[in-house]
């Protein structure tokens, strides 16, 4: 499936944030799959809290930033979500980034990397629920860093090798579904 696009959507925007080396880091595992990976970074996307006046399921945006985003992210077959885990959930900027779109995600595959204290393990499963609102097919196969085991210091990303074998059932997966639902989308 070389014709493949995969967002890898990095779902943190603080200062100091440990997301960014996880996302490197899945986009560096990547690198030798025939699927294109390309990261986005929400810093490179900064929407302000939902703005628009109608839903997003109606398609109508009115500005710019909204326009700019959706474009962005249409362009995809599938994503991986790399997400920290805050208060038993995802960001605030993530699920606002999500939120701001419908069409641009629907019948497209997710996969899911999350780090925390207990891996983010919470945050996934808030990202699977609001998947099934957008019609986004998540596969089974999830990544979850602790922030004891897999970063030293609490900041310096240092993943065990077991999380090798874990990512290339994850990027299969994904792959798989994302290549099964680009047709439908063409119809």
């Amino acid at each position: 499936m070389s014709d493949l696009k995969i967002a890898v959507i990095l779902g943190s925007t603080r200062p100091g944030r440990n997301g960014q080396a996880v996302a490197e880091w899945v986009v560096e595992k990547a690198q030798a799959r025939t699927a294109t990976y390309e990261l986005v970074d929400l810093l490179d996307y900064p929407l302000p809290h939902l703005d628009e006046a109608l839903p997003p399921s109606m398609g109508q945006y009115e500005h710019e930033h909204t326009k700019t985003w959706a474009a962005k992210i249409a362009q995809y077959d599938g994503f991986i979500f790399v997400t920290p885990e805050y208060n038993r959930s995802t960001s605030g900027v993530l699920k606002n980034a999500i939120d701001y779109l419908y069409a641009e995600w629907n019948n497209k595959a997710a996969g899911f990397v999350s780090y925390g204290s207990l891996g983010g393990a919470r945050a996934i499963e808030h990202l699977r629920g609001i998947s099934a609102e957008l019609q986004i097919a998540d596969v089974r196969q999830q990544l979850s860093f602790s922030l004891f085991n897999d970063f030293e210091n609490f900041s310096t990303f240092n993943p065990g090798h077991q999380h090798d074998g874990a990512v290339a059932v994850l990027f299969d997966q994904l792959e798989a579904w994302a290549g099964v639902l680009k047709p439908l989308r063409s119809v």
